[in-house]
């Protein structure tokens, strides 16, 4: 194991944040995660749990935001349910030096909170 991240978003600021600065949402989500969002009757609680991953993610890499792109860090839903992340670009090469070769995450949310937490291992 090299890392482990987690974070939790407040769902109602982050609706607040979307509201305010609809571009956040293009900068920081893939049009896939946009568009399963888009799928549930509330999708900001979707969005914000992929944020939350992606800051875990930062996490478990030992970095902060500002070391890649939000958008390089993808949150893939799996046949099976289980979310998957899957690195592009520069966030898949600072994997790739780091020893990086798998990532475990889970995700989850209430009404007010998403929270994901997610493993880098090794090689």
């Amino acid at each position: 194991m090299l890392g482990i991240g987690t974070d939790l978003v407040d769902i109602d600021r982050f609706r607040e944040v979307l509201r305010r600065t609809p571009t956040v949402a293009d900068r920081v989500f893939l049009p896939s995660e946009r568009a399963y969002a888009s799928e549930a009757v509330d999708p900001t609680a979707r969005l914000a749990a992929r944020f939350a991953a992606k800051e875990a993610t930062l996490k478990s890499f030992g970095v902060g935001l500002g070391a890649m792109r939000m958008s390089e860090i993808e949150v893939v839903k799996q046949p099976d349910g289980r979310p998957e992340i899957v690195l592009h670009g520069r966030a898949a090469e600072f994997a790739s030096e780091r020893g990086v070769a798998r990532l475990l995450c889970t995700l989850s949310h209430t009404d007010t909170l998403a929270q994901a937490v997610v493993v880098a291992l090794g090689s």
